[in-house]
């Protein structure tokens, strides 16, 4: 009788070393030092297991536990490595939203260099006594914007839910339909409407609403306190449309004891018409024409970090900052540091439009942004491995503020002789330098626009090494 094979010797992964042996090798000690010995043993056990699942479907020669300590090495070193960098915004869209919204100014950035150790966020230093956080944007709040006062939280939806929150206090808070928008990341104001501890009151139609549609919901719910008026930022609606002007509607609101709140979202401070850009609503009108409190965005048209700004009436304002979830929203040190070194750059004779990233990138004229495309085709003209030509383009403004704006720009147009549309992009994205363009009709489009030209050098040695 012919005995049994071995099992050990048929099956390669029975020859697998145990964690503790590999640990235990005098070669796992610098991992060790290095990494934490936590650290070390889950990475081997993952290397394993990875060892496991080859061996399975194709039958080998097991590891060893040397390259077992280099596959464990490799999967610490990838967990150690950073996961956000920067990149070379080259896809023509100046707000990005996937790409951090707005590029801060120099001054900004700065600022937030130099509060990231100690700083004095919530010292008074003349008095020795604790402060505010706010007491750093109060004052610029309302100095760039024409208001009582003003406050910041984490982010505009934030602001809009602590403003009915404050504001509203559990009342029924009355909403257009043609209003009740979803934007970004499923952000809903009905949604809003409910987590703020209000009820929504819907009045009008989705395309038409009227004065009569307002005062009808106040005589069915005379407890409402707060009428929202929402911007509709990334959508719009034409044809048989109308909804009463802000100043009509303000002066409403004030005769029957309501306040008006308006979400902004964008949050233009700066007419950009003079710059062939139609105009976005301002902040500082909507407060003329009468509206109590006004909301917007600080990383969008504002160009400054991720926050969400309140301005308007004293009252209202000290109300939201005194509030329990304005502790829940509240900016770190840095955020105020950047959003105040911001709207410094709003104050005279500082042009925004040529400090502020955003705004330089939305005004910049056709002949700036041809010659940066110039500059970049005379240093990759010549790379065997592509096609290179020059292309007019179109941009956007993007995250949600003028979505429908066309901006002219110029494209650096490229096609390899060797990779596919899809891979050449990828090398881009993923090189040592990563540079987001986007594909058009088979060709890959590098967008000036939204380069600096600091950047241009930089692009130039990335597209040649993906090439």
């Amino acid at each position: 009788m012919t005995a049994p094979p071995d099992v050990e010797a048929s099956d390669p992964r029975r020859r697998l070393p145990a964690v503790g042996a590999i640990c235990a090798d005098p070669a796992a000690r610098p991992l060790n030092e290095r990494f934490g010995p936590v650290a070390v043993v889950a990475a081997l056990r993952t290397a394993l297991g990875e060892a496991r699942a080859r061996l399975q479907g194709e039958p080998g020669a097991a590891p060893t536990i040397a390259e077992l300590l280099a596959a464990g090495q490799r999967i610490l070193e990838a967990g150690a490595r950073e996961t956000l960098f920067p990149v070379i915004n080259a896809t023509g869209v100046v707000i990005h939203t996937n790409l951090g919204r707005a590029p801060l100014a120099p001054e900004a950035f700065a600022a937030m260099q130099a509060v990231a150790g100690y700083s004095n966020l919530e010292m008074n230093l003349e008095t020795g006594r604790r402060a505010s956080r706010q007491d750093h944007l109060d004052a610029l709040i309302a100095d760039v914007t024409g208001a009582e006062a003003g406050v910041a939280v984490n982010n505009c939806a934030g602001a809009v839910l602590l403003a009915l929150a404050a504001v509203a206090d559990g009342a029924p808070v009355i909403v257009s339909r043609g209003e009740l928008v979803e934007i970004g990341g499923g952000f809903r104001v009905p949604d809003v409407v409910a987590q703020s501890g209000s009820r929504l009151i819907e009045v009008g139609a989705t395309n038409r609403t009227h004065l009569r549609d307002y005062e009808k919901a106040l005589s069915d719910h005379p407890d409402a306190r707060v009428i929202l008026r929402t911007h509709p930022s990334n959508f719009r609606m034409t044809g048989f449309t109308s909804a009463p002007a802000l100043d009509s509607l303000a002066h409403f609101a004030h005769a029957h004891g309501l306040q008006l709140v308006e979400d902004l979202g964008g949050g233009a401070l700066v007419d950009l018409g003079p710059h062939g850009i139609p105009s976005e609503p301002m902040v500082q009108a909507s407060l003329r024409a009468g509206v109590d409190l006004v909301l917007f965005s600080g990383d969008k048209l504002l160009g400054g970090p991720q926050a969400g700004i309140a301005a308007g009436r004293r009252d209202l304002v000290d109300r939201l900052a005194a509030h329990p979830l304005a502790r829940a929203l509240r900016l770190d040190k840095l955020s105020v540091a950047a959003l105040a070194a911001t709207l410094r750059l709003y104050r005279p004779p500082a042009d925004p439009t040529q400090r502020i990233p955003v705004l330089r990138m939305l005004t910049e004229p056709l002949s700036t942004i041809a010659a940066r495309a110039d500059a970049l085709m005379a240093q990759v003209a010549r790379l065997p491995a592509l096609d290179v030509g020059l292309q007019d383009t179109q941009g956007y403004a993007g995250g949600g503020a003028m979505p429908m704006l066309a901006l002219p720009g110029r494209a650096l147009a490229l096609r390899s002789h060797r990779f596919s549309p899809d891979e050449l992009a990828r090398r881009l994205r993923t090189g040592e330098t990563q540079v987001l363009g986007r594909i058009e009709r088979d060709v890959v489009l590098l967008e000036l626009r939204t380069v600096s030209d600091a950047e241009v050098a930089p692009l130039a040695a990335a597209i040649a090494k993906a090439a």
